[in-house]
């Protein structure tokens, strides 16, 4: 081992020990050197994605095969992901949301799914202020932006639970408008035979759709869609197959899910969920569970939702790094979020009335 590596080490060490007792919401910077900060327009470069990559992502509603991670800092976080699927965890109350099924005391045998590691863990922390995927959010959404929130997932060797067809924006109506954006990253290689993500290409111009439950038969989508939707998702889903520390990003609306892992292998990941600085809460009355949603109409920000390029000469670098690869800062549009809503319900409603007489 190098000095290098035995040092890295050692700083790996201290942080899963730091992260089984601190409260980290209110640190709105890289706690450790796991990920280096670029300074320059030359370091911010090595990160940018190419003009076809965005012209590909405007397209098709997702973008696969960005690395985020190195093999080291997997490791890392693997280590940090094992110490907390512990219910007992000392900082456990900092979950937005806790889902861990132990069939077994085989760590291979946990499912696991739960939002708010950043709050507990210094390298889940720390990822999302990782270079790679800060330089790619900040192309893609054309402006600034904060953490809405992160997520944990395990699913298991073997096992047949899947996560059914859905767009994340159906999920986060609570905030708007829609401005939002997901990174999705592998901690284990990913494929078709270990239950990773599926997305429908083109599915981001569908319009919101109703939801029909994240645990339920990747069948049941279909009450929802149009002919030439249902026509779409048959014949034209794609697999994000990615190796480990590699990243999908997809739009709000994109129709994704996965299919149960029958590999033998495991299969871990985290995503990171952000929205461009000046979304607003949407809650009215909504019970947000342990989610600090802040009043309706309300600029969505505080301690719980950084701000994650630090600052306007940061922002300035990143900008010069992207040049023309970089998709435009358009205004809020409320006026057309509304109408978006608006179709949404009616299409809502066509489905109950079709329920109901079927």
């Amino acid at each position: 081992m190098t000095a290098r590596s035995r040092s890295r080490s050692r700083d790996g060490q201290r942080r899963l020990q730091q992260s089984r007792c601190s409260d980290f919401t209110d640190q709105h910077a890289p706690l450790s050197d796991l990920f280096e900060q670029p300074s320059t327009v030359e370091g911010w470069a090595k990160y940018a994605l190419s003009e076809a990559q965005i012209a590909q992502f405007n397209r098709d509603g997702y973008l696969t095969g960005v690395r985020i991670l190195s093999n080291e800092q997997v490791e890392v976080l693997c280590a940090e992901l094992e110490a907390l699927y512990d219910r007992n965890h000392p900082r456990a109350d900092l979950w937005y949301q806790f889902d861990c099924i132990l069939p077994t005391d085989n760590p291979r045998d946990k499912l696991f799914n739960s939002l708010g590691a950043w709050r507990m863990s210094a390298g889940f922390h720390d990822i999302c202020w990782s270079p790679a995927f800060r330089m790619a959010a900040f192309q893609l959404l054309g402006s600034q932006y904060r953490l809405l929130h992160d997520q944990l997932f395990c699913k298991p060797a073997k096992d047949g639970g899947v996560v059914s067809w859905h767009q994340d924006y159906a999920y986060w109506t609570w905030t708007k408008p829609l401005a939002h954006l997901t990174c999705w990253v592998g901690l284990d290689d990913v494929s078709t035979e270990s239950g990773g993500l599926c997305y429908v290409p083109g599915s981001h111009t569908w319009g919101l759709l109703p939801t029909t439950g994240l645990a339920a038969d990747m069948e049941w989508v279909k009450q929802v869609l149009d002919p030439s939707q249902v026509e779409q998702l048959q014949n034209c889903k794609a697999p994000a197959e990615l190796p480990k520390g590699y990243a999908s990003f997809h739009h709000p609306l994109t129709m994704h899910g996965s299919y149960g892992n029958i590999s033998s292998n495991v299969r871990r990941g985290t995503a990171i969920h952000v929205m461009r600085d000046g979304v607003v809460s949407n809650i009215g009355k909504r019970d947000m569970g342990k989610f600090p949603a802040p009043p309706s109409g309300t600029v969505m920000q505080g301690p719980c939702y950084p701000m994650l390029i630090a600052n306007d000469a940061e922002l300035g670098l990143m900008s010069k790094a992207a040049g023309k690869a970089c998709n435009p800062a358009l205004p809020l549009d409320l006026a057309e979020y509304d109408a978006m809503m608006l179709q949404a319900l009616r299409q809502r409603l066509q489905v109950e009335r079709q329920r109901s007489t079927s």
